[in-house]
């Protein structure tokens, strides 16, 4: 029972960590999305503040074709407008893979593997070796019991003879006492 939630918590902390993951892989994607659409919004700013100015500026009398300038300018806006547009519509790739090892944070790995999983190797150890001396303990003491009883059966029966019987009883009976106190 142990195990499996022990197991279910792995699991847990694993998809966590994986969801953190797509999270933070998320808002660098958001942030590099907002960064480009910030750059084009002053891209789009800068080049209407200087077609403004080249309006206002007609005066000079300086023959520049600006034209080529401004197409390019466009186009390359209109190529990032699209590369946005491209990457809002990426799937959401999912990837499950079995690693042997970690691929990112082999420390902390290790720390669990050696700490926790040796702890419980340990404690189980412990406890079935403690759960076989217990059975072991509990046979002995029965039998042991089963013997004190017998034995106590033999003294009723001794103490009845001796007690119960006539002269000649007693005597056999003391007669085999004291030979099996000699040897």
């Amino acid at each position: 029972m142990e195990t499996k939630r022990n197991s279910e918590n792995n699991a847990d902390a694993h998809l966590k960590l994986v969801l953190e993951q797509f999270i933070s892989e998320q808002k660098s994607h958001s942030k590099f999305i907002n960064d480009l659409a910030g750059a084009i919004n002053s891209l789009s700013d800068r080049f209407i503040n200087v077609e403004e100015e080249l309006r206002k500026s007609k005066q000079i009398c300086v023959s520049t074709d600006i034209q080529p300038i401004q197409e390019m300018v466009k186009k390359s806006i209109s190529d990032i407008k699209m590369a946005i547009a491209t990457q809002e519509q990426k799937p959401i790739v999912k990837k499950y893979q079995l690693l042997l090892f970690p691929e990112q944070d082999a420390k902390l790995f290790y720390k669990i593997v050696f700490g926790r999983w040796f702890l419980w190797l340990v404690v189980i150890l412990l406890l079935t070796n403690l759960y076989k001396f217990a059975v072991h303990l509990t046979d002995k003491q029965s039998e042991v019991k089963l013997q004190l009883l017998e034995n106590d059966r033999i003294n009723k029966s001794w103490n009845y003879l001796y007690l119960e019987g006539d002269q000649k009883i007693k005597r056999i009976m003391e007669n085999a006492y004291s030979h099996t106190g000699e040897h």
